[in-house]
């Protein structure tokens, strides 16, 4: 006799277009290790449809721990707009104060309720790999990669708009450069003094997304060490909406007190049977 299935409360939300299946499980009952499962959840024709799916769960030495899923079923150690969703809805339904710290497998995160929207202290940037040249399709191209949580690939344009993402973001994900994980794709264009447009390729989604935080924030530390921009610095996603990240940029080039704000709304919530 088959399993009755189980029945959850999840909540739908997005962080500037980057949407979300959100899920208290600090009980620890939702079946995050069956990946057939998290498919068909966050499949757009089949199921819910996100580009994640985050569980709060519980922690020791913070609020509550934040696992994160991309919707290929593949646990991923952060996503910076799901962050901002998360304490969100932790702070909603009082399992933590508007100044909050929650564990995640890329660190232990802060974050603050600011109104509409919510700041996130990131974890200290590393990896940094400036001036990479990636041979592709016979084309070269030249990249710098930074982690800000999961690794990005960042990459400067002077006609955002008119690159192939689709393509050229697959064949750098998977680039043998980055392997065996692969990496995030970013292509960034100068607006304005401090600003910036993005279009991100994210990893695990595996297509363009209408934001990505960690890409945001890889983003404008590249271009910070690039000399393209200084702190704080504005981002337009492909979604038209408009985030801020902070930093400090030592003489080093080595950023600290990372912060990336933005707004996290909610969309509805309902009942998942899985």
């Amino acid at each position: 006799m088959a399993d009755k299935p189980n029945q959850f409360e999840f909540f739908k939300m997005h962080g500037a277009g980057n949407d979300f299946i959100l899920v208290d499980d600090r009980n620890q009952t939702f079946p995050c290790s069956e990946k057939n499962r998290l498919l068909r959840i966050a499949d757009r024709k089949r199921g819910i449809g996100s580009d994640g799916i985050i569980l709060i769960q519980p922690s020791a030495q913070a609020d509550f721990t934040m696992r994160f899923f991309n919707p290929d079923g593949g646990e991923a150690e952060m996503c910076g707009n799901g962050a901002r969703c998360v304490a969100r809805l932790a702070y909603d339904l009082n399992i933590a104060a508007e100044h909050m710290t929650f564990d995640t497998a890329a660190g232990k995160l802060r974050a603050d309720i600011c109104g509409d929207n919510v700041r996130l202290y990131m974890t200290p940037p590393h990896g940094w790999r400036m001036n990479i040249d990636l041979d592709f399709d016979g084309r070269s191209i030249t990249c710098h990669q930074v982690n800000t949580g999961v690794p990005h690939a960042v990459i400067e344009s002077d006609a955002i708009d008119a690159i192939d993402l689709p393509a050229i973001g697959a064949a750098i994900r998977y680039h043998e450069t980055f392997a065996p994980a692969g990496t995030n794709v970013n292509f960034i264009q100068k607006t304005g003094d401090n600003t910036l447009r993005i279009r991100t390729y994210e990893r695990g989604v595996e297509a363009e997304t209408l934001a990505c935080g960690t890409g945001m924030v890889a983003a404008a530390l590249i271009a910070a060490r690039l000399k393209t921009v200084a702190a704080p610095v504005s981002l337009q996603t492909a979604g038209n909406d408009q985030l801020q990240v902070d930093f400090k940029m030592d003489a080093d080039d080595t950023a600290t007190d990372v912060t990336l704000t933005g707004p996290a709304v909610h969309v509805f919530k309902g009942t998942l049977t899985v």
